[in-house]
């Protein structure tokens, strides 16, 4: 973390009371730990589970600002759309509401109004908010987010899946959810050393999960949260009963031979139109994310530049990202990239995972799916029931993009409850 960052990990009187005693009396019901034992009975020293957290200091407020009013803005663009990326006129009023209307204490407070806590997991510390549902028999959920995106993503889903009653469902339908934070993202340490591709975190999101007490959960994720929910099932996490994809990492088949349907022929020239038109963020995080990362730290606008963008290419809108976001929303998850100075850490899930890429593979565990409409990496009903021959929920919806908790909360809420609705 750096010293820009005013972290409470220990307020617990004031600030943690509430958590502790939460944690104390999860503790005491087996269901969250700070250690555990061994097959004798022996202690098994684990790293603790501290609750945390987060304050920004002024100063760092005072300085985003200054580098706002400081912004030197290029040329408009020649052409009136998107193809070049954010218009001017776009950044223009991003970059303005920023400077004099966007309040961080609000998102902050929402932020604190979780449990949070952080723990070493493979020697790297690990944030995570861990919000327990008030009725005994809810499943538990490990939700993991992607790039850009940030815990962030699941404000607007974690009342309605814990306390499904007093949003319109059942007892029947609660969760209890974990949501980390990516390593290198948000307030999860960024690595020092190379390494912590998909499957690595895979391992310590399993290893979580077990350090938290659960014996039995499902895990659910989109972008890099797929592949790293995939990589749990094909290494069989202990306890993981089945996942969700809502980006499921599903391909065509090389060298079959045989002819592709209509609908696959429409996601293979989708998947092309991707590759050679959205491809050059991906390409350039995969190879050289520490040069893109200077920019990006240094220079609020850049950054907002390079993450709106891919709320309006990403989502289901109207031709603006406002469509289907608020600017308070993407603002929300531009601020916490900015404050935690992490544009250059979480570029490096790229580089990690260069060498696989998004290769998916095949699931034995039961799989859920939802296909939001513009998804931007197509998957065809048939692609997946050949991975996943244990497809226990496939759904098509009307409406939503590529960051579905966020664009469609109670859609998402709604595909999860159905879909784990048998495992319980």
């Amino acid at each position: 973390m750096s010293k820009m960052h005013e972290i409470d990990a220990g307020r617990g009187d004031a600030v943690d009371g509430l958590s502790r005693r939460k944690l104390l009396k999860g503790l005491a019901a087996g269901t969250a730990t700070a250690g555990g034992l061994t097959g004798r009975g022996h202690a098994l020293a684990v790293p603790a589970i501290t609750p945390f957290s987060y304050y920004a200091p002024q100063a760092a407020l005072d300085d985003l600002k200054a580098r706002l009013n400081r912004t030197r803005f290029p040329e408009r663009e020649p052409m009136d759309d998107w193809s070049q990326g954010v218009p001017l006129a776009r950044l223009r009023a991003l970059v303005d509401y920023w400077r004099h209307d966007y309040d961080w204490r609000r998102c902050e407070a929402t932020l604190n109004g979780f449990e949070q806590y952080r723990t070493e997991i493979d020697g790297l510390g690990i944030h995570f908010l861990h919000v327990r549902s008030s009725h005994a028999d809810a499943l538990p959920m490990v939700l993991t987010h992607g790039w850009p995106g940030s815990v962030v993503e699941f404000f607007k889903v974690i009342g309605p899946l814990t306390e499904p009653t007093a949003h319109g469902g059942e007892a029947s339908n609660a969760f209890h959810l974990v949501v980390p934070s990516l390593p290198g993202f948000g307030f999860s340490d960024k690595p020092r050393e190379v390494g912590w591709n998909s499957d690595r975190i895979a391992r310590a999101w399993g290893e979580l999960m077990q350090r938290l007490g659960y014996r039995r959960y499902v895990a659910q994720g989109g972008d890099w949260g797929a592949d790293v929910t995939t990589k749990m099932a094909q290494q069989g996490a202990a306890g993981l009963a089945a996942i969700h994809l809502n980006m499921p990492l599903v391909f065509p088949e090389e060298g079959s031979g045989r002819p592709l349907s209509e609908e696959e022929q429409q996601a293979v020239e989708k998947l092309g139109r991707f590759q050679s038109d959205g491809f050059g963020y991906f390409l350039l995080q995969a190879t050289r994310p520490q040069t893109i990362g200077y920019a990006l730290t240094d220079s609020p606008a850049g950054l907002a530049a390079w993450i709106y963008e891919k709320f309006q290419a990403w989502t289901d809108n109207r031709g603006t990202p406002e469509d289907a976001l608020t600017v308070d929303d993407m603002l929300d998850n531009i601020t916490l990239y900015w404050l935690t100075e992490t544009a250059a850490s979480s570029a490096r899930i790229y580089f990690e995972n260069e060498k696989d890429g998004f290769y998916g593979g095949r699931v034995d565990l039961p799989v859920g799916v939802s296909i939001f409409p513009k998804e931007i990496v197509p998957a065809p009903r048939s692609w997946a029931e050949r991975v996943f021959p244990n497809l226990m929920h496939w759904s098509e919806l009307d409406r939503g993009g590529h960051f579905a908790a966020f664009e469609e909360p109670d859609l998402f809420v709604e595909e999860m409850r159905t879909c784990f609705r048998g495992l319980r």
